[in-house]
């Protein structure tokens, strides 16, 4: 399984601080999808953003620079990269003289553009600075509710019959998702937000089917879109949004959003982020 999806993953490896864009490696989209029901990548749009924490490179005359940084791949991007990789290249840089952060910029955007095979965005962010974004909307969350719970396998089925007729359009979130890694299964965990309007979904069946992933073996792209098919195939939701901010490891982040109706969710970030 290493070899078919990481050359980094599960394997010891040396941090090298100069320059090395060959660090990054790429993971086909398809490897997970294939394995998804109905996950066509035509249902839905978004991106994968990802927030580093511990950006540092030197400038011209070798002092020390820091800054956060934040990148959006998107969706329709033929590769993800995978996570260790990302944090390899990134302290590569820790020894490398930049003249700008502008070089910095369009250094980062060439090397992930085209690992991905897409379009990447960044943008780095003063670390004097708050960045945290503002919320755009008010989520509920359904994680109060007093249910047993004997089960913690992945169990798509959950969501079969669990709408009523009546409308609703609702902004739903939980802070129970926890998956692991598909080859170290490293837990990963996460807050989930859902938006969707069409027929109510009954939320005890919502959190069962979060709750389900615990023992899930999946990277967290695969997870976002597995949840976003599992809902729009059991649901039948007019429009639907999901979107799952990880807490952070080695210093980024790794926030998935999918949607077939808008183009981004300003969610605040967690405080385990």
């Amino acid at each position: 399984m290493n070899t078919a999806y990481s050359k980094n993953l599960g394997k010891k490896t040396s941090y090298i601080s100069t320059y090395a864009p060959d660090l990054l490696d790429p993971i086909p989209r398809e490897f997970g999808r294939k394995n998804i029901t109905e996950c066509q990548q035509n249902c839905f749009s978004g991106y994968d953003l990802w927030t580093g924490y511990e950006l540092s490179w030197l400038n011209s005359k070798g002092k020390p620079k820091v800054a956060v940084a934040e990148f959006m791949i998107p969706s329709d991007s033929v590769n993800l990269i995978e996570s260790k990789s990302f944090k390899l290249y990134l302290n590569s840089l820790n020894q490398t003289r930049i003249a700008s952060e502008e070089e910095l910029v369009s250094m980062l955007i060439r090397d992930l553009s085209k690992a991905a095979e897409g379009d990447v965005k960044v943008k780095l962010l003063d670390v004097n600075q708050d960045f945290s974004p503002r919320a755009e909307a008010t989520f509920e969350c359904v994680d109060d509710l007093d249910i047993e719970v004997n089960s913690y396998e992945y169990d798509e089925n959950i969501l079969m019959n669990s709408t009523s007729e009546l409308l609703a359009e609702e902004n739903l979130c939980s802070h129970l998702l926890k998956s692991n890694c598909l080859v170290t299964h490293q837990p990963d965990w996460g807050s989930v937000y859902i938006r969707y309007k069409g027929k109510a979904i009954d939320r005890e069946k919502l959190l069962r089917y979060v709750i389900s992933f615990r023992e899930h073996n999946e990277f967290h792209e695969q997870c976002v879109e597995r949840i976003f098919s599992d809902i729009k195939r059991c649901c039948s939701p007019e429009k639907l949004t999901v979107f799952a901010r990880y807490t952070r490891r080695g210093g980024l982040d790794i926030n998935p959003f999918r949607s077939d109706f808008e183009h981004e969710m300003c969610v605040e970030r967690e405080y385990r982020q």
